[in-house]
């Protein structure tokens, strides 16, 4: 009999699942998966991540978390395109600028609760989607176009696929090990707190403002970095990528993954994106409307996402 617990035995089954998850996404670009399409998964999986760190783990929910996206991704895209800034600077730089306009709006909206956090956050995120409609510099409906990509540190070109597949893949694997992390510490046990119940967390003397927009401005640092790797991998911006029907897009992600866990975000950004491409083509519009009947599907079957209910599957098996 093993002397391991329901929990303990799931938790190493999880460790397991993770490691032969990333030997696929090594392994991912040699058996035929085209790495634009797989550089793009990954981008909107540190996406999804970013958010459910905010949703999942401190029980916030954010409309407008697109705004973070596409100004990093505008930053990067006119400053590499523009000025001349290498692709490691650029994307510094927009992950920063992500990061305090967090703190700005975060600032102004964390003493919102509920559907009034939401709606300040969505109202903020339209301000800026405005401002890229009509700055010159951003292209207004036509977007950046031609992003190079440079080479990293100016010695590691990244025209090659399967060179800059690697760099995202890297810096995917980092940020989701930082966001472990952060869940992990006595920060994150506090953010936990905070989301399952707010006033005993405030009784036993937390400052949660503080919290909370600490981890409003982690979320869209890492929701900026997410931009900006799209943008070097795919050499254009658009208006879409700070619409608020990403917004929509990036809480599917997560509900339909599993929120409150680290490898569903990953899973949803995955079976969305999949979706999107490779469903585009075939059914045109209707993608929209298959999209949404998963989405149906998995409220009403898997109330805790792909991911989540196999957890919890397995807990009850073991514990029989």
């Amino acid at each position: 009999m093993s002397l391991l617990t329901p929990l303990e035995r799931t938790e190493k089954l999880s460790r397991v699942a993770l490691w032969v998850g990333l030997g696929l996404l090594v392994i991912a670009p040699f058996v035929g998966l085209y790495p634009i399409f797989m550089m793009k998964a990954l981008c909107y999986a540190i996406f999804a991540c970013a958010f459910n760190l905010l949703l999942g783990y401190t029980g916030l929910l954010s409309f407008g978390h697109a705004a973070y996206l596409g100004l990093a991704a505008y930053t990067t895209g006119w400053l590499v395109r523009s000025a001349g800034w290498s692709p490691e600077l650029g994307v510094l730089a927009g992950t920063a600028l992500a990061a305090l306009c967090g703190l700005v709006i975060g600032l102004i909206a964390i003493r919102r609760q509920g559907i009034y956090f939401a709606m300040v956050t969505l109202a903020m995120a339209q301000m800026v989607y405005f401002v890229f409609l009509q700055a010159p510099f951003t292209g207004g409906e036509d977007g950046l176009q031609g992003v190079p990509r440079g080479k990293l540190l100016g010695l590691l070109p990244l025209d090659n696929d399967i060179t800059l597949y690697f760099v995202v893949l890297a810096v995917f694997v980092a940020v989701f090990l930082f966001i472990i992390r952060i869940v992990h510490s006595p920060y994150g046990q506090v953010l936990k707190a905070i989301r399952e119940n707010e006033p005993r967390a405030v009784s036993l003397g937390y400052d949660v403002d503080r919290y909370k927009l600490l981890a409003f401005v982690l979320s869209t640092a890492i929701a900026g970095l997410a931009g900006s790797l799209k943008t070097m991998v795919l050499g254009f911006v658009t208006l879409t990528d700070a619409h608020w029907s990403l917004s929509g897009e990036v809480v599917l992600m997560t509900l339909l993954g599993g929120m409150g866990t680290f490898a569903g975000p990953v899973v949803g950004a995955f079976t969305i994106i999949g979706l999107q491409n490779f469903l585009a083509d075939q059914v045109g519009a209707w993608i929209n409307v298959i999209i949404g009947v998963t989405f149906v599907i998995c409220v009403v079957a898997f109330r805790r996402g792909f991911v989540g209910e196999l957890k919890a599957w397995l807990l009850r098996r073991f514990k029989v």
